[in-house]
């Protein structure tokens, strides 16, 4: 009941800090994407701060930060490891669902900071949109994020890596950073309660361009997921 409450207490102030944020540095982020990149890359340290402060959660990023142009393929548990690869990147832009085009100042920052929005429910059409939006330059440049299984999954739950990934690689010819996690047990992808512990954001070697699509496509599910549960097992989880 006490975690629930001081859950609750930590959601509540994080969105309003959010909007505060938002609003605040809105016409720094209309002048320029930098602008923008600067209000997440604040909100992203104040919510990992607090979150340490009020329920116990400790941020840790390991291994080589990738710069430059790569691909950054992760492992999505909830919405902290969204943050933390976030603050963690240079310059990171995400392949995200059109439909969060429309939420309350997310949306719209994302939009500024080269995002791509993709509509999963047409696969084809959403690969297609993706790389031209990326070719053309309307996705800016830095480490674009996608997540493989296309959403946010629970830890110990089986889900396909989607074949979106591997178009991207082969089409960009960039190397693709894998990334591990284990942030979503003690933040859940849904229900309220956060778990004090330490939440882990692991960059992997990268994988070279030029692999086949099968054997790439097999190498970082493997990987990510082996990884994945290694981190989860550290802090008491075993997937």
């Amino acid at each position: 009941m006490i975690r629930t409450a001081i859950s609750v207490l930590y959601m509540t102030q994080s969105y309003i800090m959010m909007a505060i944020m938002a609003f605040v540095f809105f016409p720094y982020a209309l002048i320029t994407p930098n602008g923008a990149s600067f209000a997440c890359r604040t909100y992203a340290r104040y919510a990992m701060w607090t979150a340490r402060l009020m329920i116990g959660i400790r941020c840790e990023v390991r291994g080589k930060v990738p710069e430059g142009e790569v691909l950054v393929a992760a492992k999505h548990q909830s919405f902290l490891d969204i943050i933390m690869i976030f603050e963690a990147l240079p310059q990171a832009k995400f392949i995200m669902k059109q439909q969060l085009l429309y939420t309350p100042f997310i949306g719209q920052y994302a939009y500024r900071l080269g995002s791509v929005p993709v509509n999963r429910g047409r696969r084809t059409e959403a690969i297609k949109k993706m790389l031209a939006d990326v070719k053309a330059g309307r996705s800016r440049p830095g480490q674009l994020v996608i997540y493989p299984q296309g959403t946010r999954v629970a830890p110990g739950v089986k889900a396909p890596y989607k074949i979106g990934t591997g178009v991207l690689y082969q089409e960009l010819g960039q190397p693709c950073v894998p990334v591990a996690t284990n942030v979503g047990v003690l933040w859940p992808r849904k229900g309220i309660p956060r778990t004090p512990g330490l939440a882990i954001v692991e960059f992997m070697d990268p994988i070279e361009p030029g692999q086949p699509m099968e054997t790439f496509m097999q190498e970082i599910e493997t990987r990510i997921e082996a990884k994945s549960n290694e981190l989860m097992k550290e802090i008491g989880f075993d997937a």
